[in-house]
């Protein structure tokens, strides 16, 4: 079962290698509870400040710090047309996955809103849920099926291009094109530090009991995937959202918290959280402070390693 260990307990150690990643002081710390299903963190280092979502509330959110306690959260748009993950482009842009309009949108620093996806060979997406860009600067993200199964976090619709893929979008020539097409539930999305690698979560056992409940690895070759191998299967829950940090560990959502994992799939250990985790990010001025969407609220802890900036393959 791990050895549990931290101030709080916070932290479940599966291998002594996670004390290196952990410092044996750090805790857990609630920033924010009142979301209904909370998603999406995407931090912001110009601003110092965090963006996630709130899912069926219908709205994004912002948290600043104030430098003394949690922090503030006030509501950044609502409507959020549902939006559910969210990232930042080269140019600090956000971007966001939409249930409510089945597209990938872009806001510009004057607000200005953009689609950048919203159908596939003339047919409607399902409901894109996660999104991360590539070293080349294309977008990758996930198709599922979530946000039209009811009208709880979207609008309850029919599937039109009968699959959920995953799918990349060249922001150049604005071409949308199929990646993986295997997937129950594609769901997160993470690079590897030097980009040669992309981690896809299959949230399929989230409606079905014997679906999936793993992370694939696929290899990266130009605007192809290889492979997509199993690289871990979480004993917990679902895995969701997820991150890499700089040296190439895997740091996933799941029921019980956040599971780390090296680059070859080993379990390192747990951060436990007390609420099913949706996502998490990496932020803070050094990098180094996770934030941990989890249901109804907003977590962070900090830990000995920071966030991978992910660097274009070199061949060979």
């Amino acid at each position: 079962m791990g050895e549990r260990y931290g101030i709080r307990g916070d932290f479940r150690l599966h291998d002594a290698r996670f004390r290196g990643l952990v410092p044996p002081n750090a805790f857990v710390e609630k920033l924010y509870s009142g979301a209904r299903w909370a998603e999406g963190p995407v931090y912001f280092p110009a601003g110092d400040f965090l963006l996630f979502s709130d899912i069926p509330n219908n709205r994004i959110l912002r948290w600043v710090p104030d430098g003394a306690g949690p922090g503030c959260v006030l509501e950044f748009r609502k409507p959020s047309d549902f939006a559910n993950g969210n990232t930042r482009d080269g140019e600090g842009r956000l971007l966001s996955c939409e249930h409510g309009t089945r597209c990938v949108s872009r806001t510009g620093h004057d607000g200005r809103r953009t689609v950048l996806a919203s159908s596939f060979q003339g047919k409607k997406l399902n409901s894109p849920n996660d999104l991360v860009l590539g070293p080349d600067g294309a977008l990758w993200f996930s198709d599922p099926s979530y946000g039209i199964l009811s009208d709880y976090e979207g609008y309850a619709a029919e599937p039109e291009y009968g699959g959920r893929y995953v799918f990349r979008v060249d922001t150049v020539s604005g071409r949308v094109e199929a990646v993986v097409t295997d997937f129950v539930q594609p769901n997160g999305l993470a690079f590897s530090p030097d980009g040669r690698r992309l981690y896809i979560a299959d949230s399929g056992a989230s409606h079905d009991p014997q679906g999936p409940r793993h992370i694939r690895s696929f290899l990266v070759s130009g605007d192809r995937l290889l492979g997509g191998e199993v690289f871990a299967t979480v004993d917990s829950g679902i895995p969701d959202g997820l991150r890499v940090d700089l040296l190439g560990n895997v740091w996933t959502s799941a029921g019980d918290g956040v599971h780390c994992f090296t680059p070859q799939g080993e379990l390192l250990g747990k951060i436990l959280i007390p609420e099913p985790v949706a996502n998490l990010e990496f932020g803070g001025p050094r990098g180094n402070r996770l934030f941990i969407t989890a249901t109804t609220s907003l977590y962070a802890c900090y830990l000995a390693t920071s966030g991978a900036s992910v660097s274009a393959p070199r061949a060979g």
